[in-house]
């Protein structure tokens, strides 16, 4: 059995541990709050975009001219945007989404090559030997639409230049602060959606909808590796506070454990030397 030193010892480590876990959930709760509100203010612009696509879409005629972001091939290489954190420390999140993304990988018949936004993503891919095309890290909780570009150039340069003929957006979707789900979705080529009639409005476009189109196309795919992201970092946050909290009320558990074995080891100690002192006074009488 151990001493008491040691159970002292451990109960000290323990301690500390849980001071440590208690700070990451604090830090995780507030930079949470920050996310989610970023990641829910751009759903309505996101949503808003996607109608004035599909208004765009409709208008168009046979004559007009084929944008390379809306053009249909046969898929003989397809790259994904794999979203991913650079920390871990938030429970099952990134194996859920590595997980996603390889059992995606493993499905298709044709080549996949992979931009790796996020160190977990890259790591996994990297050592399971898979084609990473680009690799983006250190975005840091609060990127801006800016730090986006460089990774939407690379992906609509590789469509238009014919290098991939389908392009998958993975990353992992806020639902709730203890729901985050995996989605994997292609992003290109651009199909719109078809618009519900009671969506449908009446839009004056300058100087025409094939000007606007051609210049929207960009930004809608901008925007939505830029949504995801935020959705990712909402997610991650999310998921490490809770991750923490649990770890957090683990290290409490423990730490009752070992102060009632504390206690025990302790008593038998005063036990046994009581028990020696009444032994060595009956032997002098």
């Amino acid at each position: 059995m151990a001493t008491i030193r040691e159970i002292r010892r451990r109960i000290r480590s323990v301690q500390n541990t849980a001071k440590i876990t208690r700070a990451m959930e604090m830090v995780a709760a507030s930079r949470m709050r920050r996310a989610q509100e970023r990641s829910i203010a751009g759903r309505p612009y996101a949503e808003k975009m996607k109608q004035v696509l599909s208004d765009l879409a409709a208008q168009r005629q046979a004559g007009d001219e084929i944008y390379p972001l809306v053009v249909k091939r046969p898929v003989d290489r397809i790259g994904v945007v794999h979203i991913t954190p650079d920390r871990g420390l938030c429970g099952g999140l990134n194996a859920n989404i590595n997980r996603r993304t390889a059992g995606f990988i493993l499905e298709q018949k044709v080549s996949v090559t992979l931009v790796a936004v996020g160190r977990k993503g890259r790591d996994f891919m990297v050592r399971y030997g898979q084609d990473v095309r680009a690799e983006f890290t250190r975005l840091g909780d609060r990127p801006s639409l800016e730090d986006i570009i460089p990774i939407a150039r690379i992906i609509i340069d590789d469509y238009s230049a014919g290098l991939v003929d389908e392009v998958y957006l993975s990353y992992t979707q806020f639902v709730t602060t203890m729901t985050q789900r995996p989605v994997l979705w292609r992003l290109l080529p651009i199909e719109p959606a078809e618009m519900e009639a009671r969506l449908s409005v009446e839009y004056i476009y300058e100087p025409s909808p094939e000007a606007v189109l051609a210049e929207l196309l960009p930004r809608f795919v901008e925007m939505e590796i830029y949504h995801a992201i935020l959705e990712s970092i909402a997610s991650e946050q999310s998921a490490r506070m809770v991750a923490m909290r649990a770890a957090t009320d683990n290290a409490n558990e423990l730490i009752e454990d070992l102060t009632l074995t504390y206690n025990k080891v302790r008593q038998e100690m005063i036990t046994k030397e009581l028990l020696d002192i009444t032994g060595g006074a009956g032997a002098l009488v």
